[in-house]
Protein backbone atom coordinates (compact mmCIF):
# COMPACT_ATOMS: atom_id res chain seq x y z
CA UNK A 1 0.00 0.00 0.00
CA UNK A 2 1.31 3.70 -1.17
CA UNK A 3 2.33 5.94 1.97
CA UNK A 4 2.97 9.86 1.58
CA UNK A 5 6.48 10.01 3.68
CA UNK A 6 8.16 13.71 4.53
CA UNK A 7 11.51 13.23 2.57
CA UNK A 8 12.95 16.65 3.01
CA UNK A 9 11.98 20.58 3.32
CA UNK A 10 11.45 22.72 -0.03
CA UNK A 11 14.19 24.56 1.26
CA UNK A 12 16.59 21.96 0.84
CA UNK A 13 16.24 21.24 -2.57
CA UNK A 14 17.73 24.02 -4.33
CA UNK A 15 16.37 24.92 -8.20
CA UNK A 16 18.76 23.58 -10.45
CA UNK A 17 19.74 21.23 -8.07
CA UNK A 18 19.47 17.39 -7.48
CA UNK A 19 19.04 15.91 -4.00
CA UNK A 20 19.28 12.49 -2.35
CA UNK A 21 17.05 11.07 -0.01
CA UNK A 22 15.58 7.68 1.13
CA UNK A 23 11.74 6.76 1.70
CA UNK A 24 10.05 3.57 2.21
CA UNK A 25 13.05 1.97 1.65
CA UNK A 26 13.94 3.60 -1.68
CA UNK A 27 16.70 5.52 -2.58
CA UNK A 28 14.81 9.05 -4.24
CA UNK A 29 16.41 11.83 -6.66
CA UNK A 30 14.42 15.21 -6.07
CA UNK A 31 14.86 17.48 -8.74
CA UNK A 32 13.78 21.56 -8.76
CA UNK A 33 13.10 22.23 -11.72
CA UNK A 34 12.09 26.02 -12.05
CA UNK A 35 10.74 25.88 -8.51
CA UNK A 36 8.76 22.46 -9.06
CA UNK A 37 10.03 19.45 -7.30
CA UNK A 38 10.29 15.90 -9.13
CA UNK A 39 11.13 12.66 -7.49
CA UNK A 40 12.60 9.82 -9.65
CA UNK A 41 14.45 6.47 -8.08
CA UNK A 42 18.24 7.51 -8.19
CA UNK A 43 19.37 4.82 -10.20
CA UNK A 44 20.21 5.23 -13.59
CA UNK A 45 18.59 2.51 -15.62
CA UNK A 46 21.39 1.88 -17.90
CA UNK A 47 23.26 0.78 -15.01
CA UNK A 48 22.90 0.98 -11.20
CA UNK A 49 24.80 4.52 -10.79
CA UNK A 50 23.12 6.85 -8.79
CA UNK A 51 21.33 9.53 -10.74
CA UNK A 52 22.35 12.11 -7.80
CA UNK A 53 25.71 12.26 -8.91
CA UNK A 54 24.79 13.81 -12.39
CA UNK A 55 23.43 17.37 -13.04
CA UNK A 56 20.18 18.83 -14.00
CA UNK A 57 20.19 20.66 -17.08
CA UNK A 58 16.76 22.15 -17.32
CA UNK A 59 14.90 19.55 -17.39
CA UNK A 60 17.52 16.88 -18.32
CA UNK A 61 18.69 14.93 -15.91
CA UNK A 62 22.32 13.47 -16.84
CA UNK A 63 24.05 10.97 -15.57
CA UNK A 64 27.15 11.53 -14.64
CA UNK A 65 28.90 7.92 -15.50
CA UNK A 66 27.46 7.58 -19.10
CA UNK A 67 25.86 10.45 -19.96
CA UNK A 68 22.42 9.07 -20.23
CA UNK A 69 19.84 11.63 -20.19
CA UNK A 70 16.68 11.23 -18.46
CA UNK A 71 13.68 13.64 -18.16
CA UNK A 72 13.70 15.09 -14.24
CA UNK A 73 9.94 15.22 -14.56
CA UNK A 74 8.84 12.06 -16.15
CA UNK A 75 11.77 9.99 -15.95
CA UNK A 76 11.29 9.10 -19.48
CA UNK A 77 14.45 8.31 -20.85
CA UNK A 78 15.82 10.76 -23.83
CA UNK A 79 19.39 9.68 -24.56
CA UNK A 80 21.68 6.73 -25.09
CA UNK A 81 23.22 4.83 -23.54
CA UNK A 82 19.64 4.57 -21.60
CA UNK A 83 16.97 2.50 -22.95
CA UNK A 84 14.80 2.33 -20.40
CA UNK A 85 12.98 4.65 -18.41
CA UNK A 86 13.42 5.33 -14.23
CA UNK A 87 10.41 5.20 -12.02
CA UNK A 88 9.06 8.45 -11.15
CA UNK A 89 7.03 8.98 -7.82
CA UNK A 90 3.82 11.31 -6.68
CA UNK A 91 5.20 14.44 -4.87
CA UNK A 92 2.74 16.85 -3.13
CA UNK A 93 4.20 20.07 -1.14
CA UNK A 94 2.86 20.57 2.52
CA UNK A 95 3.83 23.60 4.32
CA UNK A 96 7.08 23.83 2.92
CA UNK A 97 7.92 20.07 2.64
CA UNK A 98 8.14 17.49 0.12
CA UNK A 99 6.46 14.70 0.41
CA UNK A 100 6.73 11.80 -1.95
CA UNK A 101 4.62 8.97 -2.45
CA UNK A 102 6.13 5.19 -1.98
Amino acid sequence: MAEWVRVAAVAGCPVGQLTSVAAGGEQIVLANVDGDVYALLDQCSHEEYPLSDGDLEGTDLVCMYHGARFDACTGKNKGLPAIRPVRSFPVDIRDGDVYVEV
